[in-house]
């Protein structure tokens, strides 16, 4: 009978071990580390020559739901930015019943000069008219140009190109240095593309660069060999880039469907920063997965929160290198429609 008992403790010792060796096993070759878990899964790198893609999963915390973007809104006249005759403010309004989502970066062609537009804004329905801060780039001209409309912007297909003028305008606030990264990175896309990336009826815009024929044919290659990484996934919420092996910015949303109406633009973006940063003599190694955990991290940061509008509040958290900024919804109950993360050096 002592043996039978003895025996019966053996057995349920060996089915309560079994199956933590196995989750032992996952441990150690599998599972995600804690944040990822709670938060976020990395898959990658995907590779095209300096330009190195992480795709973050995670939980779709809208439900199905999403914004039309300012492009698609520009594109059916449902919203109308417009100028007000000062550099670094303009105006915006939803003219439709569905809520659009504006991010920063989203450069507005037109008006007296091009803008790139500062902060993240929500528009509800028939929002009326809502000033938003924004940054010239394009330096000199104060008039209209061409055919275009000198009041308002009829388009936004661009996003800014660079992670020096995003810093510029969006930790510096400072529209000189704006103009000044500007500049340099059309020098870099001309010295890469091996042929002027300048238009000669506005030669400073950054919107005019990025629109380039030779701009827009290099970064094609990296665009038809990435475009398809998000296809057939459902939980893809955003990505992480990395140049020249190393890590640059991420981008993360509550929604798939809004991050995947964005990836176009996004991958074009950080494709023409690459083709500007390209060393054609140098091979780099991809960042490690726990470089860019590293980026995505903000946790120790002071959290500095700043209303945009009631609807939109815009939190950063700045450490030694890096520089985050989280988009929350108050329509949402302040839930975190966007992260933007830039490494800073």
């Amino acid at each position: 009978m002592k043996w039978n008992v003895f025996g019966m403790f053996l057995v349920l010792a060996a089915l309560i071990a079994a199956p933590l060796g196995i989750a032992a096993a996952w441990g150690g070759q599998f599972a995600p580390s804690p944040q990822e878990k709670d938060e976020y899964q990395l898959e990658g790198p995907f590779t095209h020559g300096n330009l190195s893609v992480f795709l973050v999963h995670g939980k779709d915390k809208m439900k199905g739901q999403t914004f039309i973007t300012l492009e698609e809104a520009l594109i059916q006249k449902k919203v109308v930015v417009r100028e007000t005759r000062s550099v670094n403010q303009l105006s915006i309004e939803n003219l439709s019943n569905e809520e659009v989502y504006v991010q920063s970066g989203d450069i507005v062609k037109g008006g007296q000069q091009d803008r790139m537009l500062a902060v993240d804004l929500i528009l509800p329905a028939r929002s009326g008219v809502i000033p938003i801060d924004a940054y010239c780039v394009e330096h000199g001209r104060w008039t209209q140009r061409g055919n275009e409309e000198v009041t308002k912007f009829t388009s936004s297909s661009n996003t800014v190109a660079s992670r020096e003028v995003k810093l510029a305008a969006k930790l510096k606030s400072s529209q000189s240095e704006v103009w000044r990264e500007v500049s340099v990175a059309q020098d870099k896309l001309s010295s890469n593309v091996g042929a002027a990336v300048t238009r000669n009826d506005s030669p400073s815009s950054f919107q005019l660069t990025l629109e380039n024929r030779e701009v827009q044919q290099t970064a094609d290659d990296y665009m038809q060999s990435l475009r398809g990484i998000v296809e057939g996934k459902p939980d893809v919420i955003g990505y992480v880039f990395a140049i020249n092996g190393k890590v640059n910015s991420a981008d993360v949303y509550a929604s798939s469907a809004l991050f995947k109406k964005l990836w176009p633009k996004l991958l074009k973006a950080s494709a023409i920063e690459a083709v500007a940063e390209l060393q054609r003599d140098k091979k780099f190694a991809p960042p490690s997965t726990d470089e860019v955990r590293g980026l995505l991290d903000d946790s120790k940061a002071e959290a500095k929160p700043k209303d945009v509008t009631q609807r939109t509040q815009v939190v950063t958290r700045e450490s030694s290198g890096n520089v985050s900024f989280e988009t929350r919804d108050r329509g949402r109950g302040d839930a975190v429609v966007h992260k933007n993360y830039i490494k800073k050096n």
